[in-house]
């Protein structure tokens, strides 16, 4: 296997949202580089702190505009039309240092800057204000750049940005798609939470309840559809890996960089053995695989909130509106005839309708066919291409270090 497909299909398993299948895969050979556009942007961003006071409002504006639009459009071109760069470690200590001494600097050129423009009215009061303003400005600076850094790292090393690329994309088709999913999914949803909906104590609760407050109950059905999602991620996981066959592998790398291989001759005994998944690559699945469900709940959570809303502006009048709830409701600033209430029992009946939708589509038999295998057959189809990397790149590894990556 060449160098150039080594590379194309570790960009190919990075469009993917799962670069943690690439081999040696590490933090200064492959994540570090794809980090360097944003942190770029960051310290750019950074140093144009000192001179807050010396350009205008709409100078400031532009500025900043034109370096996050320049570090964006960078970004995108250097993941689109390059290949997976990879840095000694000399250079990768060299990025880590210059990005590191950023906290330090900016503070130093603002009080540069603060300096000169104040030097004729020094004084030692002014002097001790600009020591603790600096070190205050290192310290705010530190916290930044570091938690920017850890957000940066973890986004690369499980592939958020893509994988949220291509959750944005599967999400456009389920709504264009909307009349099949919601004719399957509404009326097992309406049937389990439609009762709830005119329940006067939950209207209630709801009526006192802030969106705060509220806004934790999706978080929580999200975590039990996470749970429910790596529970049975685990179980495919062990059938997919005893079926990796010769005619399987070749239907997987169609339309990828490794069609061209020849695969049976990589695989002479009739199919693959990839070493098993680390713990780390099962995670990077997990996360795949729950961002597909979450994003396919959220257009289901999104009908399901559409169709309660209607349902009360139709049916519940503020009369009965404040029967159930003992007293008057709240209303909404936004929609002052509508109560508060109404709103947040949409949101949460939504909300515990696409969880229940997530968890039956992966144990209900009709259900788990129609939307949760197309999901699992690009898990199967990502795996069998990573056995076949994996093999290519052990036989290019046997070949020399002429064949080797980078």
């Amino acid at each position: 296997m060449s160098d150039a497909t080594v590379r194309r299909t570790e960009s190919w398993l990075i469009r993917q949202g799962l670069p943690q299948l690439i081999a040696d895969y590490s933090f200064t050979g492959h994540i570090l580089p794809r980090m360097v556009p944003f942190l770029a942007l960051v310290a750019v961003t950074g140093l144009l702190w000192p001179l807050r006071d010396e350009l205008s409002p709409v100078g400031r504006f532009i500025t900043v505009a034109v370096v996050l639009v320049g570090g964006v459009v960078a970004g995108i071109l250097l993941n689109r039309f390059r290949r997976l760069p990879t840095f000694p470690r000399w250079m990768a200590v060299t990025v880590v240092v210059a990005y590191g001494i950023m906290p330090l600097l900016i503070p130093l050129l603002d009080v540069a800057v603060w300096h000169r423009a104040s030097a004729p009215q020094l004084h030692a009061g002014a002097i001790t204000e600009g020591s603790t303003t600096f070190l205050r400005a290192f310290v705010a600076f530190l916290a930044i750049f570091v938690a920017l850094f850890e957000v940066s790292r973890l986004a690369t090393t499980y592939g958020a940005l893509p994988m949220l690329e291509r959750a944005v994309r599967h999400a456009v088709r389920d709504l264009r798609n909307t009349v099949r999913l919601q004719s399957r999914a509404l009326p097992m949803l309406l049937f389990v939470t439609l009762f709830f909906f005119f329940t006067g104590e939950l209207w209630q609760a709801m009526n006192r309840l802030s969106w705060w407050r509220l806004s934790g109950v999706p978080t929580l059905f999200a975590a039990v559809t996470v749970f429910a999602a790596a529970g049975r991620l685990r179980e495919e996981i062990g059938r997919v890996e005893q079926d990796l066959s010769t005619p399987t592998l070749e239907a997987a790398c169609k339309d990828t960089p490794l069609e061209h291989l020849p695969i049976g001759e990589l695989v002479p005994d009739g199919g693959a053995h990839p070493p098993p998944l680390n713990s780390r690559q099962v995670g990077n699945l997990l996360v795949m695989l729950a961002s597909r469900q979450l994003v396919q709940a959220m257009v289901v959570g999104l009908w399901l909130f559409a169709f309660f809303l209607i349902v009360g502006l139709l049916v519940v009048s503020p009369e009965t509106a404040e029967q159930w709830i003992g007293g008057p409701p709240h209303y909404s600033p936004v929609f002052p005839d509508v109560p508060s209430a109404l709103f947040r029992n949409a949101a949460l009946l939504a909300g515990f309708g696409s969880m229940y939708f997530a968890v039956t589509s992966m144990i209900d038999t009709e259900n788990r066919r129609q939307f949760f295998a197309p999901i699992l057959d690009e898990v199967e189809s990502t795996l069998a291409v990573r056995a076949v990397y994996l093999a290519a790149h052990e036989a290019s590894v046997k070949q020399g270090p002429s064949s080797l990556p980078g």
